[in-house]
């Protein structure tokens, strides 16, 4: 497997996030694969999802709960 360099993404923060510092999740937008980080503990690193695994699992996620 490749490494990917993420050292100059922009990441932002999940709209999701509370705005008190906990529950912080990042991602990164604009690439061939979606990085997702803990804001908390950026220095261990993402997990890196594909395009397509990424929306399905976001897609899931709007079905939950309603």
């Amino acid at each position: 497997m490749r490494a990917i360099n993420l050292s100059n993404v922009q990441w932002r923060k999940s709209s999701y996030s509370n705005s008190d510092g906990g529950a912080c999740l990042e991602v990164a937008d604009d690439l061939a694969v979606v990085p997702v980080r803990d804001s908390k503990d950026s220095a261990r690193g993402p997990l890196v999802f594909g395009v397509s695994a990424w929306r399905e699992f976001v897609g899931g996620l709007r079905g939950v709960g309603q």
